[in-house]
């Protein structure tokens, strides 16, 4: 039997559930710091290094990482810090769109885009569903740019829950579409350093400044490198003249929710932190494919196509006939936590997103401990 919570953490993903439950629900991991990372926070406490944030050499590093990673010549002067990224995905609607216009978004998508548009910034939404479920529509996307109503699309990319990349002329479409319409892409990128298997992940704004000048990138070193209790969280604008929008129009107090401890991480995790993160990916990949073979195994009647970046599992389970919820089944009747579909959208009832970012027994025992709910209910 796994044992839960062997490190003693006490973040939500251990503290929300019983001690029994195996929590593979929000996306933290389970791996340990990067080492380079818990120096540099050590170093900090060391000399008391506890002030408010200064942010100087932070957009270099970002800078540098874009650059290695991803091929993405960006400017550090365009980047401005917050605390995470939905508060940067709130004031980048604030400062770039007109009040009472409605946002797109492609469900099934991250849940916190239905919350953040509708009670944040009290604004209407427009829903384009993916095609198949994992495809961005371009034709719905069309259709909704061209509305009156319509001021920005919120995007996933690579897509939250389905782990999907969008192919580079998927991007260029979607901003092309924009330019037409008027409409301001805010892409939120901060699954952008986890494509796994060696795949390539083509970042927004590196189109360039004639297609993207007036969009955003959201991104921040908290799902790559597990720091999303530090609190920093970056915005890129798309041109010079987007991020001095932004910078003018963002309160500075607003900014100070970044956090001193969060802005040093996110340096060293920039700048020092490839080769952590290159073993955590093929980590993360192998883990990806077990999931395949255990499911094939025990779960036969799942369907599961593996992310191509990320650690999140979308796993397709209205063959079950576990109804609507099946996380809920799965967390009571297993004891495996897992994100209920439905929080992505209509599209996604009778899904759960499963958490890769663990250890291979956690995932073994996880889906065993599933496949005997299934076995129980169908006796």
């Amino acid at each position: 039997m796994v044992t839960a919570n062997p490190t003693g953490r006490t973040s939500a993903k251990w503290k929300t559930f019983d001690p029994d439950v195996l929590p593979l629900w929000v996306a933290e991991m389970d791996y340990p710091l990067a080492p380079v990372i818990a120096r540099a926070l050590h170093d900090a406490i060391d000399r008391s290094d506890t002030g408010y944030r200064w942010v100087e050499g932070l957009p270099k590093a970002l800078a540098g990482f874009a650059h290695r990673r991803m091929g993405w010549e960006l400017d550090p002067g365009r980047v401005i810090v917050l605390g995470d990224v939905l508060a940067a995905m709130s004031e980048s609607m604030y400062r770039l769109t007109p009040a009472g216009s409605s946002i797109v978004i492609t469900p099934p998508v991250y849940p916190p885009f239905f919350s953040t548009v509708r009670r944040v910034i009290e604004r209407p939404l427009v829903e384009v569903p993916l095609l198949d479920g994992r495809e961005l529509d371009l034709g719905g996307l069309a259709r909704a740019f061209a509305r009156p109503d319509v001021s920005a699309f919120l995007m996933s990319s690579p897509h939250n829950p389905t782990g999907t990349i969008h192919s580079r002329a998927t991007l260029e479409q979607v901003a092309r579409l924009a330019r037409e319409h008027g409409v301001v892409v805010i892409a939120d990128e901060v699954w952008a350093p986890l494509p796994l298997d060696g795949r390539d992940v083509t970042p927004y704004l590196s189109l360039g400044e004639d297609l993207t000048g007036p969009d955003v990138s959201l991104i921040a070193a908290s799902k790559a490198f597990n720091l999303a209790g530090l609190k920093c969280a970056q915005i890129v604008g798309g041109s010079a003249q987007t991020a001095s929008t932004l910078r003018e129009g963002i309160p500075v107090e607003v900014t100070y929710a970044a956090s001193q401890f969060g802005v040093i991480a996110s340096i060293a995790a920039y700048a020092d932190g490839d080769e952590w993160l290159d073993g955590t990916l093929a980590v993360i990949s192998d883990n990806a494919r077990l999931l395949a073979d255990l499911l094939a195994t025990h779960l036969p009647a799942v369907s599961y196509t593996p992310p191509q970046a990320s650690y999140l599992a979308w796993l397709d389970c209205r063959a079950l006939g576990l109804g609507d919820e099946p996380a809920r089944i799965f967390r009571e009747r297993g004891r495996v936590a897992l994100n209920e579909g439905a929080e992505f959208g209509e599209q996604g009832r009778g899904f759960v997103r499963l958490n890769l970012a663990t250890t291979p027994d956690v995932i073994e025992e996880a889906v065993v401990r599933m496949a005997s709910v299934v076995h129980a209910s169908s006796c």
